[in-house]
C-alpha cells in the first residue's frame, strides 16, 4: 500500500479536536523492519486538565519506541496529543493512556512514555510508563529500563 493511501491528515486542512480523540492517530508501514532503531518524539507544550479542579496542567511528553511493522505519523500524533487539552485526567493516567493508545495503533516492539509535568502546589510529577513485547528481548528491556528509571 502506498504511503498516501495510508494517511489522511498530512497535507490537508487541520481540524483540531476539542476532546480526547484517539481515532485521529494514523500509522504507516515501517520500511526498515529488518533492523531495530529508536524513534523519539518530544512534545514540550502538552496540556490537559485536572479531573477534579479543572485547572490546566502543563507538561513535556517524551515518547520513545522501537517500531515493528507500523509507525505513528507525526501530524496525527500532534493532533492526538492536542486532544488532551480539554481532557480531565491525572498525570499518571495521561502517560499510560498515551502509551496504550500507541501500542494499540502500532504494536511496537518497545515503547516508553514520560511526562514531565510542571509544578502545581510546589510539586512536580514525572510519570513514566513502558512496555516491551511479551516473551521477547523487548520485555527484558522494559524490565531493565523500569528498574533503572530515576
Amino acid at each position: 500500500m502506498e504511503l498516501k493511501d495510508q494517511l489522511s491528515l498530512l497535507g490537508n486542512k487541520t481540524t483540531y479536536k476539542q476532546n480526547y480523540a484517539p481515532e485521529v492517530l494514523e500509522a504507516f508501514d515501517n520500511k526498515h523492519c529488518d533492523n531495530d532503531y529508536w524513534v523519539q518524539f518530544n512534545c514540550p507544550e502538552f496540556t490537559s486538565l485536572c479531573p477534579i479542579t479543572g485547572q490546566p496542567d502543563f507538561a513535556e511528553i517524551k515518547i520513545s519506541y522501537i517500531p515493528d511493522i507500523k509507525m505513528v505519523e507525526s501530524k496525527s500524533l500532534k493532533l492526538y496529543l492536542f486532544s488532551f487539552r480539554n481532557h480531565g485526567a491525572f498525570h499518571e493516567d495521561c502517560v499510560n493512556i498515551i502509551m496504550k493508545d500507541l501500542i494499540t495503533l502500532m504494536n511496537p516492539k518497545y515503547i516508553e512514555v514520560t511526562g514531565l509535568f510542571t509544578p502545581r502546589g510546589g510539586i512536580s510529577i514525572y510519570p513514566y510508563a513502558n512496555y516491551g513485547r511479551k516473551n521477547t528481548k523487548y520485555e527484558q528491556l522494559a524490565e531493565k529500563r523500569l528498574a533503572e528509571h530515576h
